[in-house]
């Protein structure tokens, strides 16, 4: 039989010599061996296969992100937790699609040395009960952001639903008892951002201030007591602002509101404002403030205008040292009131507070030192004592605040704090604090054997509060905020 040659050898053959082809083809055009990588400068241009007539097609648009407005964060390009109003950390454990959830508990124990019998503490807004633990304020809210539709809220129980409300004269004109409408909110604002500039954005609500520098919030400071100009100036405003970042650095905010830390209007007038606010670098900062309005009920004449300005540096730094930061503040304010019997040569305000921040352990620990003095004929911004239950509506016989009636004081502040965690800080502080009038809570209180007795802060026969002229005592406080 004849057999026919096989012809593997020579497919084996072909097979051979196409691969080997193929091979040399890949080992010329293949990316480096992982353990062999190659460097590619800054300014070489990326390899290509392709042949130089076809061209890649264009990368697909980003999607823009919902929950965050299209420009960059106001002030983003550095770190500002250094300046006073602004500490916190940048870590949001709450945060969840379009709200950013924010929780806030402040706790303090205040002992003064002039021993109330009653327990109260006068002439402080943050400041209110001798020898007691108590709540400064819980608060429960966020921030809400939706395809630039924003929204915040934030309460606040504890002391402040009190305290804050008793401040606001206001809320005596007519009905609807403004004052228990919103006791237990402190922010409360819609807006809308539009996309223009470096951010455009138009609130309306209850919204903070920042009239003082200091924050309404204690933790966010760098002492729980502040001084008189920001103690005695606004901490909110109830009406509308119109935020303009015209670049990451400056922020013009006009406002048109019900009046001076209030909750209504207190003529027919409302209040006008300017907030400006630089920050030309990451260690210096200047935020000025700027009032008029009508605010004193009945007298639909007496017009008020105040300046608050405040200059703030971060003067050292050394990220992780023993000595690891340090700063200062410098805050003036001047005012006056005209009409209906007065004029500013007799009734101004004027003010200023001073601070020095020290850092230790990297960041763990801080040290403040500082304090200030005002002058304000007519009291006008002067915090009425709550002698016999009074407010700023009632008012008191026991310490009035009219033409004429003088108000001159200064104060100390020293700091220390321990800050575990960003979330968490541990103070301890002592003030000194000084009028030239009769102000503080004297060994006698301000309160009626009994209790408060008839209409709030009216004269009670054969009463008389003990006020003093001097006042020391020391704070330990325990404040939280996620």
């Amino acid at each position: 039989m004849h057999r026919v040659p096989s012809r593997a050898p020579l497919v084996a053959l072909c097979m051979l010599v196409a691969s080997t082809a193929s091979g040399a083809s890949f080992a010329q055009t293949a990316d480096p061996a992982p353990d062999t990588p190659r460097t590619m400068l800054p300014s070489e241009p990326p390899t290509s296969n392709a042949p130089a007539s076809e061209s890649s097609p264009p990368a697909p648009e980003k999607e823009e992100n919902p929950y965050e407005q299209r420009e960059p964060a106001p002030f983003g390009f550095g770190d500002f937790s250094w300046a006073p109003a602004n500490y916190g950390s940048g870590d949001r454990p709450l945060k969840a699609g379009p709200f950013v959830g924010e929780v806030r508990l402040d706790t303090a124990y205040h002992y003064s040395f002039n021993h109330p019998t009653d327990n109260t503490i006068s002439g402080s807004s943050e400041v209110f009960r001798h020898n007691e633990f108590q709540v400064t304020q819980i608060g429960f809210g966020g921030d809400f952001f939706y395809k630039n539709v924003q929204a915040r809220l934030m309460t606040q129980f504890g002391m402040y639903s009190t305290t804050t409300p008793r401040n606001d004269a206001s809320t005596g004109k007519g009905q609807w008892t403004l004052a228990d409408a919103y006791r237990y909110i402190s922010e409360a604002y819609g807006g809308y951002h539009i996309n223009a500039l470096a951010g455009i954005n138009v609130q309306v609500g209850i919204f903070m201030s920042y009239v003082g520098l200091w924050s309404y919030y204690n933790f966010d400071n760098w002492t729980y007591q502040p001084s008189y100009v920001s103690s005695n100036t606004p901490w909110f405003f109830n009406g509308m602002r119109v935020q303009i970042f015209t670049s990451d650095k400056l922020k013009i905010e006009p406002w048109l509101v019900n009046g001076w830390q209030s909750y209504g209007k207190f003529e027919a007038a409302p209040g006008f404002g300017l907030q400006i606010r630089w920050n030309p670098t990451e260690y210096f900062s200047i935020l000025g403030n700027q009032y008029y309005g009508t605010d004193t009920l009945g007298l639909a004449g007496r017009h008020r205008v105040h300046s608050d300005d405040s200059a703030m540096v971060r003067y050292y730094q050394k990220k992780g040292a023993i000595f690891s930061k340090a700063a200062a503040s410098l805050t003036v304010d001047a005012g006056c009131e005209w009409g209906d019997g007065v004029d500013c040569g007799s009734q101004y305000f004027l003010g200023f507070m001073t601070y020095q921040r020290l850092w230790f352990v990297a960041d763990h620990f801080g040290f403040t030192v500082g304090g200030g003095a005002i002058t304000n004929p007519g009291r006008y911004l002067v915090l009425l004592p709550p002698i016999n239950g009074a407010t700023a509506f009632s008012g008191t016989p026991y310490f009035t605040a009219g033409p004429g009636d003088g108000f001159k004081a200064w104060d100390l502040q020293v700091t220390g704090d321990y800050m575990p965690r960003e979330f968490v800080t541990f103070r301890l502080e002592y003030n000194h604090r000084a009028a030239n009038v009769p102000y503080f809570s004297g060994p006698g209180g301000m309160t009626p054997s009994g209790g408060n007795q008839g209409a709030p802060g009216s004269f009670v026969e054969g009463f008389a509060p003990d006020l003093v002229k001097v006042e020391n005592r020391i704070t330990a406080a325990m404040m939280v905020k996620y």
